[in-house]
């Protein structure tokens, strides 16, 4: 078998608190009921931390993602006592990215400047409509003048770094809907914008009571409209649901689409390691529930290998997302798994024109990332269970 490559490293940290639990979400997050205990989660992820980094002695952390939950509901001093512990048991890049996910809901006055000198470098902020009546339904806690005000106190600390998760294919949305929530958000001068579709998740509430969603030509319009309008502005895709600037792709999620590692701390927070003398890849699991996790530490996470038979699939969900996909040496180097494992399914699906084979480049096409899912399930070890169809591809969600 080839050797395993150890790739780059990422960091992230789960805080799995919010206001209001939203209908459509099927993240671990949990609705705040009492006081937040800052204090006691914020020493277990010190603790879980340093517990975890003797597995990456001497690597490099290129990125840190703070994600929820609503990580912003944690004052700016509980964030920099978990970034100080980050850097104090980890190595992290001199230029490392640090991303924190808040919703405008949340932000007080000033308080993204206190963030940024705590080390938040990136912002993720979740307008998601800027559509009154849609956020309500959606069961957002902000409005949209909310969202313009963080986006302006973003300029003002400095962090000139951020994204904006926007949302389409809404309850009653058309076309000129979403592109009016496009141009609002372009308005706001963001580096990135994370554009996906609203779907039905098992589990959720909009899952158990199904609002009215657009058709599915109609979300395909809608979609179109959108990406054809974010490139006139100068947002290049570079993933299913990613638009950035020149030079503004996520780095942390950029590592996820090409199988990169990554530490996971945090209640529900999942991890991957490879580990190439011994010839494996490991995913990390922490309880879901966040007084089981304060309570599992020291214990730590949970650890399984990735079977050999499943590490095509799993290469493949994440590397196929990219618009300019990867050098066919990447998956090699990733899963320690020859290219000749996985050729026939290529060439079969180059046949039909899903993917593109470029100078030993794949890529998906542009029917291959519209009908992702037909795609990522040629790589599902047999017998392959049924899977809904989504365009976009599985709702692998993460918010950049």
């Amino acid at each position: 078998m080839p050797q395993l490559a150890i790739p780059p490293l990422a960091l992230y940290l789960h805080f799995p608190w919010c206001v209001r639990k939203c209908p459509y979400c099927d993240f671990n997050s949990y609705t705040l009921h009492g006081e937040l205990a800052e204090e006691r989660y914020v020493q277990t992820l010190e603790q879980d931390i340093e517990q975890q980094s003797t597995e990456v002695t001497g690597r490099e952390i290129i990125s840190v993602f703070l994600g929820g939950g609503t990580p912003s509901l944690f004052s700016p001093a509980a964030i920099a006592r978990v970034l100080d512990a980050a850097r104090k048991y980890l190595r992290l890049a001199p230029d490392v990215e640090v991303t924190m996910e808040a919703n405008p809901g949340t932000i007080e006055h000033g308080r993204f400047a206190e963030y940024r000198a705590a080390g938040i470098n990136r912002v993720s902020l979740g307008a998601q409509t800027f559509d009154a009546r849609r956020l309500e339904t959606l069961g957002r806690i902000h409005s949209p003048a909310e969202t313009r005000r963080a986006a302006q106190e973003l300029h003002t600390a400095g962090i000139e770094n951020f994204n904006l998760d926007l949302m389409y294919a809404l309850p009653g949305q058309d076309v000129a809907a979403a592109l009016q929530d496009v141009e609002a958000a372009i308005a706001l001068l963001p580096t990135h914008l994370s554009h996906y579709q609203l779907t039905l998740e098992p589990g959720t509430v909009f899952a158990a009571q199904p609002p009215d969603l657009p058709e599915d030509d109609v979300a395909a319009a809608i979609l179109s409209a959108c990406a054809e309008r974010l490139s006139e502005a100068g947002f290049a895709q570079y993933e299913v649901s990613a638009y950035a600037r020149q030079g503004r792709q996520c780095r942390h999620n950029f590592n996820y689409w090409t199988f990169g590692d990554y530490l996971g701390a945090g209640a529900g927070a999942h991890g991957k390691l490879t580990f190439p003398g011994a010839g494996e890849v490991v995913r990390t699991m922490h309880a879901r529930d966040p007084r089981r996790y304060i309570a599992s530490i020291p214990g730590g996470p949970t650890r399984a290998r990735v079977p050999v038979e499943e590490l095509p699939f799993e290469f493949m969900l994440n590397a196929l997302r990219l618009v300019e996909g990867l050098e066919v040496s990447t998956f090699t180097q990733r899963t320690g798994i020859g290219w000749e494992a996985v050729a026939s399914r290529v060439e079969d699906l180059v046949r039909r024109q899903l993917l593109v084979m470029d100078d030993l480049r794949l890529r998906p096409s542009a029917s291959g990332l519209r009908f992702l899912n037909d795609v990522l399930l040629s790589f599902l070890p047999a017998p392959a269970p049924k899977i809904p169809q989504t365009t976009g591809g599985f709702g692998l969600s993460m918010a950049v």
